[in-house]
């Protein structure tokens, strides 16, 4: 495993202490600087604060929901770049959804291997793309730049999540051809996850609805994944 980034920032937020602390003790390990909070409010607090490289977020908190505190992280300019991981039990499998609907950039699933966690927080840190080739992509009115990491659309600016610019960058560089749901696990997430495919349409889906009413760019491969059209 490569070396994280220089004491990037992880907030955690998880009202179980002994989960919270175990985060902790394991992280700041790896090399990452922590914070914790263990309830909603708190954490939206500690997020402006310190604005943090990653939000490891529990979904299963007192008060404030985590669904609501991701929702409230993306409507924030300054806060809504910032990745989200969830931390879900295995019967929230709706909640996974609506928080992946709210932008939140991947899920781990309790009990989950602390390695686990470790390696997926490295990848979200990582996922910024050295992009080669040209500065912009262009496709009838949508623009994106790659170094500004900003996409606008018949002249207004298109809010994305780092994830969803990623692969919105990634279908547009590779524009007429198909892209396996596999693929683009592999290339945007930066690993495979058995299972999860549904994490790429969710994705999908949330990039169409912010492309209204250019949403056919993107078209589906039935059985197969998406291609940009050209």
């Amino acid at each position: 495993m490569t070396e994280p980034m220089a004491r990037a920032k992880i907030l955690i937020v998880e009202d179980e202490s002994d989960i919270r602390d175990l985060l902790h003790f394991n992280l700041e390990k790896a090399g990452y600087q922590t914070f914790s909070a263990d309830q909603g409010e708190k954490a939206l607090e500690m997020a402006k604060k310190h604005t943090p490289d990653l939000i490891l977020l529990d979904l299963m908190l007192p008060q404030m929901s985590g669904l609501e505190v991701c929702r409230q992280l993306r409507r924030d300019p300054m806060l809504q770049h910032i990745p989200i991981m969830m931390l879900t039990a295995k019967g929230e499998e709706m909640d996974r959804v609506v928080g992946l609907e709210l932008g939140a950039d991947d899920y781990v699933v309790k009990p989950f291997s602390v390695r686990e966690v470790i390696l997926r927080s490295q990848k979200l840190l990582e996922r910024r793309e050295k992009f080669p080739g040209p500065a912009f992509l262009k496709a009838d009115s949508l623009v994106v730049d790659l170094a500004a990491h900003t996409a606008v659309l018949d002249g207004e600016a298109v809010e994305l999540t780092a994830t969803e610019f990623r692969l919105l960058s990634h279908l547009m560089r590779n524009r007429g051809r198909v892209q396996t749901r596999e693929f683009l696990l592999d290339k945007v997430w930066g690993y495979s996850f058995e299972g999860y495919s549904r994490t790429i349409d969710t994705h999908i889906r949330r990039i169409r609805k912010k492309l209204e009413p250019h949403q056919d760019l993107i078209e589906t491969v039935r059985g197969v994944g998406y291609r940009f059209q050209v």
